[in-house]
């Protein structure tokens, strides 16, 4: 669907080529050149990479639409392929976190107990919530997230794969459901009792993995985890908790395992929120 953009038609021609015929002017309304190349080595996910990631220097990338809105970022789809190449091609999902006008510090401040920032200006900005101080909060949220996701899953834990980080847009995987189409919310499904019952296991078995690791997720809900055929996935993951450096771990830590637990006792599972969180607290030491 690329070539109709390009002009003259540089079918075979060796990528390293494309840049000196195609300007920006070629590309359509909601393309741009990949990213890919434009950020740091540490900007891009962790090794071993999977098959799907496109690095071709001569991919475009095109928007396919908004996926979900939310308080701080809006998500998209994102279609990155090589139009000489159709096997380089992928969708993915761009996590955008709003500009400083139309974003708020919802809850920051308990989240980001503990955390230290590079530049004592940049923290003085954040705390005087000027326009620069929003700025950096929209950049150091998008890095959260990176961070955490990268470590999620570096750990092998069910979180998407993150492609890449570009000031405050990150890409990622792209999670779908047997159908092929965006994996629904836990929140919007009715599992049957044994998917139910695996469901909860596999919650149970990430948090006491982040548990071991020092970590609390800090805003877990069936409303960020989603539901990709069998196997559930976690997003969100911007307020990721260290469970020693944040005073209120622990409160965060009982107040997922109470929104979990509640949800799947909604449905008929026989959990008990204190007793995932005494389970999960024989891991914390």
């Amino acid at each position: 669907m690329f070539q109709e953009n390009l002009s003259p038609d540089l079918t075979g021609l060796d990528s390293r080529f494309v840049f000196d015929y195609v300007s920006y002017d070629d590309l359509g309304d909601g393309q741009r050149w990949s990213t890919w190349l434009d950020v740091e080595p540490l900007s891009r996910g962790p090794e071993p990479r999977p098959d799907w990631v496109v690095t071709s220097q001569g991919a475009i990338d095109t928007e396919l639409g908004i996926l979900k809105t939310g308080k701080e970022a809006d998500v998209f789809l994102l279609d990155r392929t090589d139009p000489h190449d159709p096997a380089q091609s992928v969708v993915m999902a761009a996590k955008r976190y709003r500009s400083p006008e139309h974003r708020s510090f919802h809850r920051s401040a308990s989240y980001t107990e503990g955390r230290s920032m590079r530049r004592s200006r940049d923290e003085r900005a954040l705390k005087r919530k000027s326009t620069f101080g929003r700025e950096v909060a929209a950049g150091e949220w998008a890095v959260s997230e990176w961070t955490a996701l990268n470590r999620c899953w570096e750990l092998g834990l069910p979180v998407p794969y993150p492609v890449q980080v570009d000031g405050t847009e990150i890409l990622m995987e792209w999670i779908t459901g047997d159908d092929g189409e965006t994996a629904p919310r836990l929140a919007q499904t009715r599992p049957e009792p044994a998917l139910l019952a695996s469901y909860f296991d596999q919650l149970r078995a990430a948090m006491s993995t982040l548990v071991q690791s020092g970590l609390v997720h800090g805003d877990l809900s069936p409303y960020n985890i989603l539901a990709a055929g069998e196997r559930l996935v976690v997003i969100d993951l911007p307020q990721l908790v260290d469970l020693v450096g944040n005073a209120q771990a622990f409160d965060f830590l009982l107040r997922d395992c109470t929104n979990i637990c509640g949800w799947f006792a909604r449905r008929g599972l026989e959990v008990d929120p204190q007793e995932l969180f005494g389970e999960l607290m024989t891991h914390a030491f």
